[in-house]
Order: C-alpha cells, then sequence, then structure tokens
C-alpha cells in the first residue's frame, strides 16, 4: 500500500507515525514544502521571547529521525501542487530547484495547515512586518530585533554606563493565541506592546465578562489594549519605524509589527481535486477523517470538524486535535474503525504567570445558536486551600443544561495556572463523558492543601449548580436584576468600598431578626460579594416564605462586567 502525506508538523507527522507503527510493509511518503518536517509552533513565541532559548528546541522530529526510525520517506521543501483523484497520482515540485515529479497513491492524507490572514492593507509587506507560523518567521523576527533598523542596532552598541535605556515599540495586531503570546513575550524583553483588536474582547472563544478579566491581567502588565479598532494600513516612518494607522484613524509607532489576526484552512489542494469543502471554509471529512473521496483523508487546521456539544461544523486550531486527527486517520488505513469524536475546543493560555482555559460551548455560542435550555453559574474559589500560603483567586464561569444537568463548558482565569489548567482539565474530561452537574458534585479529585481543597472547585462547581436543579437556590444575573428588590448581605464595612444604590442592606448575621423588614409580595434578589452568604440567605428566605433568588457571583460577577472594554482599554475600568 502506497500512502503519501502532504504536510507535517502535527497533524501529518503524527499520523505518519502512527501509520508505519500499525503496517510495518506500507509504503509511506511524507512531503513538507517547509524545512521542517515537524516543529513546536506553539512554542514560537517563547522563542522570540527568550524563554526557549535554542532553534533547536523546536524542532521536534527531524528527517533523519524518521527515516532511521519509521523508514518514512520524507521530503521537506517539496510542495503538493496538483492532485488528480482519477488518476490517484500527487505532482511534487521541490520548491529549491524547481523540479516536478508525480507520485501515485493507494491513500492520500493532506494535513495542509492553515496560513495566518494576511489581508490586502496598505504597506502590509514593508521590513519590520511579520507573521508567527514557522521557525523561519521568528528567526527573521529574532534577527530585526537584533539589528532591523538603525535604532534597533544601535541599541546594543552603546558602551560605558547607559543612564537612559531608549524604548523600543511593538504593534501586535490581534488578540487571540498568538496575539497575546507575542505581546507577553515582546514585554519580557523590553518592549511596550500596543495590542491592537478590532472585536470587541480579547480572546474570541469565551464569553466578553470573562475577557475582561483577562483585558484587566494583561493591562496590568503593561499592554496597552486597543479594542473595536483594527489596523487599516502601514507607513514606514524615517529610520525604518513603522506607523500603523488604525480604522478609528489612530496612528501608533513601532519598531516591529506582529500580525496574528487569525489564520484560514488551506483548501487549495483539496479545491484542486474537488474535493468537498464546507461551508466554514476547511475541507469537510467524515467521523473517520474521510473527505468526500474515500481514498483522500484530511487531518489538522485544514478541515471542519463537528462541534462535540453542538453537533455544528467548526474550524478549531489546535495542535491536540490535530494530533488525534493525525492518529485516526492512520488507524483507519490500517483498517481500524477508529472515529473521532468532536472537537470541545479545550485551550488554555499562559498570560504574565496566570492563565486563561476553557472547553465546550460559551453562551454567545448557546444564544447565536437559540439555545435557551441552559444555566450559568459564576464562582470564585481559591487556587488550593486558603489557610496554606499562595492560594489565588479564580474566576469560573460553568454552563448546564436546564433540562438534564449536562455539562455544557466551562471558563476559568487566574493568577495560578497550574490551578486554572488542572480544572478545565478536569471538566474537558467530564463534558467528553457526557457528565452531568451531579456527577461534578460526586467526582473524586486529588486533594492536599497546597493542591487543591477538600472540596474542590469541580466539585463546588457540582454542588452549586446541583442547588439551583433541585430548587435548592433559584438564581439569577445582573443581567436580570433591573427593578428587582436587592438585599445586599454584607457587612456594612464592606460596603464603604463597593454598594449597590438603592440596595437595602442587612448583614447575613442579622437576618433572621429583620424579616419582618422585607417585602413578601416581590421576588427579592440577594447579593453578597461572591454569592456564598447570598445562598445562606436566600435558604433562609425560602424557608420563611419569601420569593428569593441568588444573584450569581455577586459583586464579583458585577465587577467582571464592568471592567475593560471599549474603543481603548489600556487600564482596566
Amino acid at each position: 500500500m502506497k500512502v503519501i502525506i502532504v504536510g507535517g508538523v502535527a497533524g501529518g507527522a503524527s499520523c505518519a507515525a502512527r501509520l508505519r507503527r500499525l503496517d510495518e510493509k506500507a509504503e509511506i511518503l511524507m512531503v513538507e514544502r517547509g524545512p521542517y518536517v515537524s516543529y513546536a509552533n506553539c512554542g514560537l513565541p517563547y522563542y522570540v521571547g527568550g524563554v526557549i532559548e535554542k532553534e533547536s528546541s523546536l524542532l521536534v522530529a527531524s528527517e533523519k529521525l524518521f527515516r532511521s526510525h519509521f523508514n518514512i520517506d520524507v521530503r521537506t521543501n517539496c510542495e503538493a501542487i496538483a492532485i488528480s483523484p482519477k488518476d490517484k497520482t500527487v505532482d511534487l515540485r521541490n520548491v529549491t530547484t524547481g523540479e516536478i515529479v508525480t507520485k501515485s497513491y493507494d491513500k492520500l492524507v493532506l494535513s495542509p495547515g492553515a496560513p495566518s490572514v494576511h489581508p490586502d492593507l496598505p504597506g502590509i509587506d514593508l521590513p519590520g512586518i511579520f507573521h508567527v507560523r514557522t521557525v523561519p518567521d521568528v528567526r527573521a523576527m529574532r534577527e530585526w530585533i537584533e539589528k532591523g533598523t538603525a535604532f534597533l542596532a544601535g541599541m546594543f552598541c552603546y558602551s560605558g554606563i547607559q543612564m537612559a535605556k531608549p524604548v523600543r515599540r511593538a504593534v501586535v495586531v490581534g488578540g487571540g493565541f498568538i496575539g497575546l503570546e507575542m505581546a507577553e513575550n515582546l514585554v519580557h524583553i523590553g518592549f511596550n506592546v500596543t495590542l491592537i483588536q478590532k472585536p470587541p474582547q480579547l480572546l474570541g472563544p469565551i464569553d466578553e465578562e470573562m475577557a475582561r478579566l483577562v483585558e484587566g491581567h494583561v493591562a496590568r502588565h503593561g499592554v496597552q489594549l486597543e479594542l473595536n479598532d483594527g489596523a487599516a494600513g502601514f507607513r514606514q516612518l524615517e529610520g525604518g519605524a513603522i506607523e500603523v494607522q488604525t480604522s478609528s484613524g489612530k496612528t501608533h509607532a513601532a519598531d516591529i509589527v506582529i500580525l496574528a489576526i487569525g489564520v484560514r484552512p488551506d483548501t487549495a489542494l483539496a479545491k484542486m481535486a474537488g474535493l468537498e469543502v464546507g461551508a466554514r471554509g476547511g475541507i469537510r471529512v467524515d467521523e473517520h477523517m474521510r473527505t468526500s473521496d474515500p481514498d483522500i483523508f484530511a487531518v489538522g487546521d485544514a478541515i471542519e470538524v463537528k462541534d462535540f456539544v453542538t453537533g455544528q461544523w467548526s474550524l478549531v486550531a489546535l495542535a491536540g486535535p490535530a494530533n488525534r486527527q493525525g492518529r485516526m486517520a492512520a488507524d483507519v488505513i490500517a483498517g481500524r474503525n477508529s472515529r473521532y469524536r468532536g472537537t470541545q475546543g479545550t485551550s488554555i493560555i499562559g498570560l504574565f504567570g496566570g492563565a486563561a482555559a476553557w472547553t465546550g460551548v460559551s453562551e454567545r455560542t448557546l444564544k447565536g445558536l437559540g439555545d435557551t435550555d441552559y444555566e450559568k453559574i459564576y464562582l470564585y474559589p481559591n487556587s488550593h486551600a486558603g489557610y496554606y500560603p499562595g492560594a489565588k483567586m479564580m474566576g469560573f464561569k460553568v454552563l448546564f443544561r436546564k433540562s438534564d444537568g449536562r455539562l455544557l463548558g466551562a471558563q476559568a482565569i487566574g493568577e495560578d495556572g497550574p490551578g486554572v489548567d488542572k480544572r478545565i482539565s478536569a471538566l474537558a474530561m467530564a463534558l467528553q463523558m457526557g457528565a452531568t452537574i451531579y456527577d461534578l458534585e460526586e467526582a473524586e479529585l486529588c486533594y492536599a492543601p497546597q493542591f487543591g481543597s477538600a472540596k474542590d472547585p469541580v466539585n463546588f462547581a457540582g454542588m452549586v449548580a446541583a442547588n439551583i436543579l433541585h430548587g435548592d437556590m433559584p438564581v439569577t444575573h445582573w443581567e436580570s436584576a433591573d427593578g428587582a428588590f436587592l438585599l445586599d448581605v454584607r457587612e456594612p464595612v464592606e460596603l464603604v468600598i463597593e454598594s449597590m444604590p438603592g440596595a437595602v442592606n442587612i448583614p447575613m448575621g442579622q437576618l433572621r431578626d429583620r424579616l419582618g423588614e422585607l417585602p413578601r409580595d416581590r421576588e427579592i434578589h440577594v447579593i453578597c460579594r461572591s454569592a456564598q452568604r447570598a445562598y445562606y440567605a436566600t435558604r433562609i428566605l425560602l424557608q420563611n416564605g419569601f420569593n428569593a433568588r441568588n444573584i450569581s457571583g455577586g459583586m464579583l460577577s458585577r465587577a467582571m462586567r464592568s471592567l475593560g472594554g471599549g474603543a481603548s482599554a489600556s487600564t482596566p475600568k
């Protein structure tokens, strides 16, 4: 059996290695248009920032390794330029010499990836403007940072004591994974960084109020955010610097510009071969990773996949799914009945020591689908036992079905990155197994005070959600609080810091003795700082005949809604 794999890196390389382990006799040819067959593209920003010191550390597997360990014919700097499904052939061009050869296949795997979006803007090809996709990209970036302009080169030519070091400026266009990771790493190496983001929030997969926490966190670490404003053009300034012009008419001077606007599936070969391309712009595949041609498979960033929760087609450019898809394609080619379950979009990003992570669907996605069978909760547990030094508060949003309690999605943000990672990873596994919030209540997780709490945040989320579905804690949210009777059960000293206009304050410890001050003909919305005392108060009120609801997340969730945003969010608001 002859198998040709077009594209290496995550999907193609994992497919090639898995297929060899399953079939020692198969003739496997893997071609990669770039100079490296398998590299850690997720590590590229950290090489720019010096966290990863050696370029060689980014190279996961070489041509030599694939040949010696797996007996795979690997050809780098080799581009597939045409496919003939009828003849079952692929035309391959050596990008160095231009030579073209034709190879036949029994099975073909496409893993072309998704190139960076490169909009047709004035000046976008000026020197000093970079994408972050390949090892050569970041090598060129590091060279530019050292000597790309007279100013940058001069930064390292001073002798003696440098009393006032000039400021280096960077503009990052795009507020997704790559944009934020590049912003962080440029800050680490001494740049003043401005991040321009056309949408009104960072990190599109999470909900707006959770993104506000991320925006406040990166702003506190020196990144100037310009939200609701896109790049409109670029102009070279004297000395080689670049002026970034935005849609709102603002200009930002930069010594280096990073374009991280997103990626677009590479479907050129698929279209040439007459393969089905979906409405989202990716190659359409079935659960076995087969395209519309049964002998052609596709994996990785170029394909459309089914969302695990909604069943809708989606584009998910993540290394984990790409690796698993490559492995499954190899299984099917080797005769196994492997099936891809779909993608949850489970992700995490580290930022200045903290992290934001998520899995499953967002509330925005559910609303876009017209899905109303869900409830949400906000909670703010510590990353580990509060009495043990170093505990950090984490912000969680958890979504679940009102009808049956099935977990739909979760988002978490906190300064303790491993604490965030641990909880979202647990929730991601629960979601994939079809768990309900009742399962979260009963989950048995590791506990020692330096790692967690006896009532882990995962358990805590399940307990809070179960209280809602059992009717023990009717819940509401700030967007529904207008006109309601607000009862604030915090202590008076807390109100000095923040208060709600029009709220009646009865401290929790006095509530039982002051029930006569509350109306029985109105719904009472109860608040405290995080909703825990409000839960206690809600239970008292319900059992005394009042109509009461707890505002989920309390004043902390209200603060999230009012942070950041707007055309400029250089500081949290």
